[in-house]
């Protein structure tokens, strides 16, 4: 008989990979804040942190002797599919379904957007405290202030005006993956601020009508993204097993200062305030919802399960 674990496992990871890349295609919100508030944050590094190549050596290798062939396997095998399979597919999923519904959200309706992108990350700050503010010290409290001012500052940047070459693009890959994993910081916004969002949003909309011209310019994003996320997401592991504090609180100053880019917007067009209101609302309370399942419900389950 199946095991409903063996089940609910990876469709819960699937869902949470969907949130995250609803997240992601979004400039103004990170899918590694998502990450925090599903809980999964440190899978997912761990599991970014377990790809190794080595199975690649001992491949090439098993071609003069056939014993390199179990190492391959044993080190292929050591990579945590079972996490990064559901959670690939659930970001895929939000990139095609929503490449064509976010441009017209941010197009029709920038305010009300914004202000929902408000309230789900100024929810996931207090998320962010709340779940570790035994970790704050003085120390903390001083990198969150300097993140603080980064995102502040980030966010407030003019968009570049940069090409749309291959090496940009791979560029503009590992640079937006890097900011996708890294709470406070929307990968999204990076590529707007690269000036390659728009360029990518299209070429995302052509490939789900299947127009395959623009193949090369995904490739070559994709290609830099993975990358910068394999060399990324060990420095990151590192930061957290031995300085986890500070870099709690670093990626907590992110996140409140990145908050300017939805002030901006909400500020620029005070028509309609209740409709914006009602959507900071809405933002604060998915999160909320969220934050209970893992402050009360992943605790009381903890808890029936030591009796």
């Amino acid at each position: 008989m199946v095991d409903p674990k063996n089940i609910i496992r990876p469709v819960t990871i699937f869902l949470k990979g969907l949130f995250m890349g609803s997240a992601d295609i979004i400039p103004g919100v990170s899918g590694g804040t998502i990450a925090f508030i599903t809980g999964i944050y440190d899978d997912l590094v761990n599991a970014l942190r377990s790809i190794q190549f080595h199975f690649l050596i001992f491949l090439l290798r098993s071609l003069a002797d056939t014993s390199n062939l179990q190492k391959a396997k044993k080190s292929f095998l050591s990579i945590h599919f079972s996490f990064l399979i559901p959670l690939v597919f659930g970001i895929a999923v939000a990139f095609v379904g929503l490449a064509h519904m976010i441009g017209f959200f941010l197009e029709n309706h920038a305010t009300y957007t914004y202000g929902f992108f408000f309230g789900l990350i100024s929810a996931s700050a207090g998320y962010v405290f709340l779940s570790n503010k035994n970790e704050f010290t003085l120390k903390t409290i001083l990198f969150s202030i300097l993140g603080l001012i980064i995102g502040y500052l980030l966010v407030g940047f003019q968009s570049i005006h940069m090409d749309h070459s291959l090496p940009i693009l791979f560029f503009s890959g590992c640079i937006s993956f890097l900011a996708m994993i890294l709470p406070g910081i929307s990968g999204a916004f990076i590529l707007l601020l690269l000036g390659q969002y728009d360029f990518l949003l299209s070429v995302l909309r052509g490939l789900t009508r299947f127009q395959w011209e623009n193949m090369p310019f995904a490739v070559a994003y994709l290609l830099g993204g993975v990358v910068g996320l394999l060399v990324f997401s060990r420095f990151l592991g590192y930061l957290l097993q031995k300085r986890r504090g500070i870099t709690l609180g670093f990626i907590l100053g992110l996140m409140i200062g990145s908050l300017r880019k939805p002030i901006m917007f909400i500020w620029s067009d005070p028509q309609h305030g209740f409709i914006t209101i009602f959507s900071i609302c809405l933002g604060f309370v998915i999160v909320s919802m969220f934050s209970y399942y893992e402050f009360v419900y992943k605790k009381n389950v903890q808890h029936t399960s030591v009796y």
